[in-house]
């Protein structure tokens, strides 16, 4: 939270060197928001800036990797021990069937993408960092987020990229460095960006006269990291908290009445991402569930799927409502599929030859199914698309070029991806 200690000397207008000013709780490894906006503009190259019309990605990982046989990609035609216990319904797209426990999504089908048979990585590790990043090798290579963050910074009081991530399951920045870590809204949500109720709002009035009177802190009194660096990322730093677009974009509470209830239990997720992707946030990055379904697969499916499903829906209707669906565009999966073979008490085990993603906006082309799995859904019958493809997509969505090169710790040139085709169905 953004808290000052003391009191301003009335005769000088200055704070004495006891006086404080602090900005926490950001999640973002000991760093204060100033030490953050200096360290991103230090990074940044400004020649990469740009001044273009912002577009914004919503990425939502289902933890555990969720199984595609028994939702996206069902074989009601399999023998029993492969296609398990689920029954496909049609959707409002012919020819296209999902679970049964998706109606809603059936319902919006034309406003989806599906795509089948995506290969995923074989180390099965339960951490984003394939679909993050494009890339197999954890902790080497710098996520979405924090690409965006360093190709577009911002300037306006709102951060570029956003996650709900649990602590963990970081996010690296990778060689683009902390300044580029995801903003984690904690607690309370609000409590990261809000003054602490014994502050009156009174006491920033008069902006100038307080960082003049920062100038006075010595800055040797920062060897412990909890005073903030004080210059002109200062400045930026109080936009941030006083500013109410981020405020805003995080009160849950401005919703009329009934919106939580319409999402659902895994709604303020996804509630928050519409709200920041509205406000102009670039990069939203959610973790929905716990899929890792080695035992009672179906039981939990069925637990989770409803929810999934009022959240999802509403989530990509809201945006399609407010005109967001060309701005912003919303994958939804996992890091593997689940095996098509039930194994010890109604389990699944790890898949990572076939999985299943969910597109929604970005001005792509929806209401296909792209890709095709062999009748165990164990196989793609096609050369399958990786999370690198998909990835590749959402940059060209956002204006970046995946051949672009940034230099890593040792100077090299690494481009933004490998894989750089994107999935040409989407268009």
């Amino acid at each position: 939270m953004f808290t000052i200690l003391g009191r301003c000397q009335a005769s000088s207008g200055r704070l004495a060197r006891r006086d404080v000013l602090r900005i926490g709780a950001l999640g973002l490894g000991g760093l204060s928001l100033p030490d953050l906006l200096r360290l991103r503009a230090h990074a940044a190259d400004p020649l990469l800036q740009t001044g273009s019309r912002e577009k914004s990605v919503i990425m939502i990982w289902l933890r555990g990797g969720p199984s595609h046989i028994d939702s996206f990609d069902m074989k009601p035609l399999a023998p029993a021990e492969v296609r398990g216990e689920f029954s496909p319904i049609p959707t409002n797209v012919p020819g296209i069937d999902l679970c049964e426990y998706l109606p809603l999504h059936a319902s919006i089908m034309d406003k989806l993408a599906i795509i089948r048979g995506i290969r995923s990585n074989d180390l099965g590790d339960h951490t984003p960092h394939y679909i993050s990043t494009g890339f197999s090798d954890r902790g080497k290579r710098p996520v979405l987020g924090a690409i965006v963050s360093y190709l577009k910074p911002r300037a306006d009081g709102l951060p570029a990229y956003v996650s709900t991530y649990t602590p963990e399951y970081p996010e690296s920045p990778a060689y683009l460095g902390p300044a580029h870590q995801a903003f984690v809204p904690r607690g309370e949500g609000l409590e990261n960006l809000r003054l602490m109720q014994s502050v009156s709002t009174a006491r920033l009035d008069d902006r100038r006269r307080l960082l003049a009177g920062l100038d006075t802190i010595r800055r040797d009194l920062d060897a412990s990291g909890t005073f903030s660096a004080l210059d002109e990322f200062s400045v930026q730093a109080l936009e941030m908290i006083t500013t109410p677009r981020a405020r805003v974009a995080l009160d849950l509470d401005r919703e009329p009445p009934g919106t939580r209830e319409r999402y659902g239990r895994f709604g303020e997720s996804f509630l928050m991402a519409r709200r920041l992707v509205e406000a102009g946030v670039n990069v939203v990055t959610l973790k929905i569930g716990d899929w890792d379904t080695h035992e009672h697969n179906f039981r939990d499916m069925r637990d989770q799927l409803p929810e999934l499903d009022r959240g999802f829906h509403s989530l990509v209707t809201d945006l399609h409502d407010r005109g967001l669906d060309k701005d912003v565009a919303v994958v939804m999966w996992g890091e593997f599929g689940r095996a098509p073979r039930i194994s010890r008490i109604a389990g699944r085990d790890h898949w990572p030859e076939a999985g299943a993603a969910v597109i929604a906006g970005g001005g792509f082309r929806m209401g296909q199914v792209i890709g095709e799995t062999d009748p165990h859904a164990g196989q793609s019958l096609g050369r399958p698309y990786t999370p690198g493809n998909v990835l590749a997509s959402l940059y060209h969505h956002l204006g970046i070029d995946p051949a672009l090169t940034i230099a890593d710790h040792n100077n090299r040139p690494m481009h933004v991806l490998d894989e750089r085709d994107p999935v040409r169905e989407l268009g």
